[in-house]
């Protein structure tokens, strides 16, 4: 099982909010600005924007919906929904660090209107039940064992008819796996599953799964891009993942390819739903 504190410290590195403000400061970007602004840096998942928008569209939310974002990070997709929808989203991490900084950037977009961020546990959201309308979850199951936890919490904060969408990281293929990897310096600290165990866990608890979509053609093309805009660029941008991901920020994407490309790991969407 893996370690909460240690999932934390994983993600941990006490400058980011300065990182980031040195990014914009760097582009000339200044306060208030466009949530698109800081997409490249808090849009923390394979594909970043480019799979956030087709995973919120198929929510089909409303200005009047409330939502709830289980592993918000820094509130990038959270305020993607809120400008996107209008809809009101609270965000929940682990990572204090995070959803400090995630608080600030969402004061400088504008949104702290309709995105609230807050420090806690997934697996025991500061919600009331049944408050919700929809829920989702983008590549956090990794570093959760506690699959059915995670189901149940959905269940209990969401309104009958409420959906749950989760874009994660799945174990799809028997093999070793290459750390550190974005989510995870090691095993240890990885909870890798395979879709059938999230698809499981939620049906234990009464929803209804609808969809599952493999996104690995999608993540391939992503990271071949990646790899050609890096290459004809003289060095890293001024806002991009490595700022989250750190010094071996190559490293970590080179075995993230590496395990996608050897069949091991996929991103894959799933999309449920409770009962009316």
């Amino acid at each position: 099982m893996t370690n909460p504190n240690e999932v934390a410290h994983h993600y941990h590195s006490g400058h980011l909010l300065q990182q980031i403000s040195d990014g914009c400061a760097a582009l000339n970007l200044a306060p208030p600005f466009s949530q698109d602004a800081l997409a490249p840096v808090d849009e923390f998942h394979i594909g970043g924007r480019l799979a956030t928008e087709p995973f919120v569209k198929a929510l089909g939310l409303t200005p009047e919906s409330r939502v709830v974002d289980f592993g918000c990070g820094l509130g990038g997709p959270a305020c993607y929904v809120a400008a996107a929808t209008g809809a009101h989203v609270t965000g929940v991490d682990l990572t204090a660090e995070f959803v400090e900084t995630g608080r600030t950037l969402t004061e400088w977009t504008g949104l702290s209107d309709r995105v609230q961020l807050i420090e806690g546990s997934v697996l025991d959201l500061p919600l009331e039940a049944g408050s919700m309308d929809a829920a989702y979850m983008i590549h956090v199951g990794m570093n959760i064992t506690d699959k059915v936890g995670i189901a149940r919490e959905a269940k209990r904060v969401l309104k009958p008819g409420g959906i749950f969408a989760i874009y994660d990281v799945m174990q799809v293929g028997e093999g070793q796996m290459d750390y550190p990897a974005p989510w995870a310096s090691s095993s240890d600290q990885s909870a890798l599953a395979p879709p059938e165990t999230y698809e499981a866990a939620l049906n234990s608890v009464g929803f209804e799964v609808s969809d599952r979509i493999d996104r690995t053609e999608f993540a391939k093309q992503f990271f071949a891009d990646l790899a050609a805009a890096q290459s004809s660029a003289d060095g890293p941008p001024p806002l991009g993942l490595h700022l989250i991901m750190g010094d071996d920020t190559a490293l970590k994407v080179q075995h993230m390819v590496r395990n996608i490309a050897g069949g091991l790991i996929a991103p894959i969407e799933l999309h449920a739903c409770l009962p009316e």
